[in-house]
């Protein structure tokens, strides 16, 4: 089943899970722009809210520590269990060792393996993957359009390969550009970039010394698109002339995006999935019901509405 958080009722759930209990974090890291505002969006939620403390832990993108760092915090007792997972086909070990123990979990804007089979004590809260590289990718198509383009050809930057998300939002790029309006759009090479700007920015120093003419690159997160920017801009790329998307309306997107470097980004709520996180493990932990999927939803940011989103990510 699943759940949308809009507007009011969002702030409502928000307001009636306050509780004394202790909550324990794994984070995947800590040294992930995104994911820290995530963090620091539980951090704030759990402020305001009497007796509630977290115990907030970087996995250092190590699973085997992820684990381990699960199976303290059941033997610490705490009241439940939130999870940043390091990798999303991993999980499965997580939510068994969670259940042994009898401790909620919720799993925090990676969608686990095992998200369809999750016990009534365990959920996932996100946004819809279907949607990023949808939305993003259908404004490309446009800009594409808009200038006039008959034939589009796009480099593809991927986030790690391990990672729900990066799997989603790369099919939902294939997806789109599959179908009749947006077939025009060819894409001469894909590789990962592992969410990272300086390896992104390599792999399109990379890709640039070929000489092959390209129109635009659609990357799977804003890190790994303002890598890409910065090594076109080394190359002296006229960046109007090229199309560059990317997912998360971090601040440092949105500044590209001011700047003329960024075309299309897609704003992914970290705060929101954060408090959102925050807010079912404490309903779990009273033994209250949670849907087993609560989205919180994707929404496409360009020059035109940038002004929405500066103050949020």
């Amino acid at each position: 089943m699943k759940k949308l958080l809009l507007g009011v009722a969002f702030a409502a759930l928000m307001s009636s899970s306050a509780m004394a209990a202790k909550i324990g974090v794994s984070m995947a890291k800590f040294d992930d722009n995104f994911l820290t505002v995530l963090r620091n969006g539980m951090i704030e939620q759990a402020k305001g809210m009497s007796g509630v403390e977290l115990q907030v832990e970087d996995a250092q993108n190590d699973v085997a520590k992820q684990l381990d760092q699960i199976k303290n915090f059941a033997a610490s007792g705490v009241d439940a269990i939130i999870v940043n997972p390091v990798d999303t086909s991993a999980t499965q070990a997580m939510s068994d060792a969670a259940a042994a123990a009898k401790i909620p979990l919720v799993y925090v804007n990676r969608q686990p393996v095992n998200v369809d089979t999750l016990p009534d004590n365990q959920a996932f809260v996100a946004s819809n993957e279907a949607d990023s590289g949808t939305l993003e990718t259908k404004e490309v198509c446009r800009l594409f359009k808009e200038a006039g383009k008959k034939e589009a050809n796009v480099y593809v930057i991927m986030g790690e390969l391990s990672n729900q998300a990066a799997v989603q939002r790369t099919k939902d790029i294939d997806d789109v550009i599959a179908t009749p309006d947006c077939s025009f759009i060819k894409i001469i090479d894909k590789q990962t970039s592992n969410w990272d700007r300086d390896q992104a920015q390599n792999l399109m120093t990379n890709w640039l010394s070929t000489g092959k003419k390209f129109d635009g690159v659609i990357a799977n997160n804003d890190e790994s698109a303002i890598g890409a920017i910065q090594a076109m801009k080394a190359a002296n790329i006229d960046m109007k002339s090229v199309v560059v998307g990317g997912v998360d309306a971090t601040q440092d997107a949105l500044a590209a995006m001011q700047a003329g470097d960024l075309d299309a980004t897609v704003f992914q709520d970290a705060a929101g999935q954060g408090a959102g996180a925050l807010d079912a493990a404490l309903k779990l932990a009273k033994g209250e019901k949670v849907e087993h999927k609560v989205y919180v939803p994707f929404q496409l940011v360009t020059p035109a509405n940038i002004d929405k989103f500066l103050k949020k990510n």
